[in-house]
């Protein structure tokens, strides 16, 4: 299996360095490391002098989407392997997907489970966040329970699904796993192989509010061009829709009212 890793990143010079440890601690080594500095103004820009095997393109800051998708252009090799600037793996990680993937060869995409960090502490996940692999497109409906840090994607699904959405400032993950999942098993290595930090104002779950905000924007995206899934993405809408619609209502945000009532009233026509 030979993997480009791709991290793409933005003023967090030295958490990159903690992740990009992790990836050279791996016991099935990566055949390039590829970081996409998305017009960081810190010290981003020396990380080579620490790690100079590492490949850096710079490009001026266009969000996380672009970065990842510049990764990925710039890649070399069949797989791709993500990791954010502020996860790190575990030196199994990358064993761990190739033997999935040698004993499952038709799967074109593995994800591992993960431990969470928020203020130095380990803190359990909650149950929503549970792992599941194979046939798993109704359980993405709901929310992104697929860390991009513990995934592995081959090339070739890529080209077949298209990249992340640069148009989506957030929930762009959750977009690109289901539109995978809705033609695709997806593997799962059933082992914590990846630490995610939590808790930084600069993450993106921490910038945005009302997250279903940006998820409708992807299952109606989705809705245009399912042959298969439509009762399952409109009941998943209307779910949406019927939260966003109490949100407006509570705020009284008359404009938002109308949209989502006769959104809801389209869908069950």
């Amino acid at each position: 299996m030979d993997v480009s890793v791709v991290i793409p990143t933005y003023n967090r010079y030295e958490v990159l360095k903690r992740a990009l440890k992790s990836v050279y601690a791996q016991t099935h080594k990566p055949k390039e490391v590829i970081i996409i500095d998305d017009g960081s103004t810190d010290k981003t820009s020396q990380i080579l002098k620490t790690f100079p095997d590492a490949k850096y393109y710079y490009q001026k800051n266009s969000g996380v989407s672009s970065a990842r998708n510049l990764g990925i252009k710039k890649s070399n090799f069949e797989w791709i392997a993500f990791l954010d600037s502020d996860d790190e793996w575990h030196p199994q990680k990358l064993q761990e997907h190739l033997k999935l993937h040698q004993k499952c060869p038709k799967l074109q995409i593995s994800y591992t489970d993960e431990k969470w960090i928020r203020n130095l502490k380990e803190v359990k996940i909650p149950k929503k966040y549970r792992k599941v692999g194979g046939d798993i497109f109704e359980e993405c409906l709901s929310h992104c329970f697929i860390a991009p840090s513990s995934t592995i994607i081959h090339k070739n699904l890529l080209s077949e699904v298209g990249l992340f959405d640069e148009s989506l400032e957030v929930c762009e993950d959750y977009d690109l796993w289901l539109r995978v999942a809705m033609i695709n098993e997806i593997g799962l290595v059933d082992k914590k192989l990846i630490t995610k930090y939590g808790g930084d104002a600069d993450q993106l779950s921490m910038k945005f509010w009302g997250m279903d905000r940006f998820r409708v924007k992807s299952l109606e995206k989705l809705l245009k061009i399912s042959n298969s899934k439509e009762e399952l993405i409109n009941n998943t809408l209307i779910e949406k829709y019927s939260l966003l619609l109490t949100g407006a209502q509570k705020h009284d945000k008359i404009q938002e009212i109308k949209i989502y009532e006769k959104k809801i009233e389209d869908l069950k026509s």
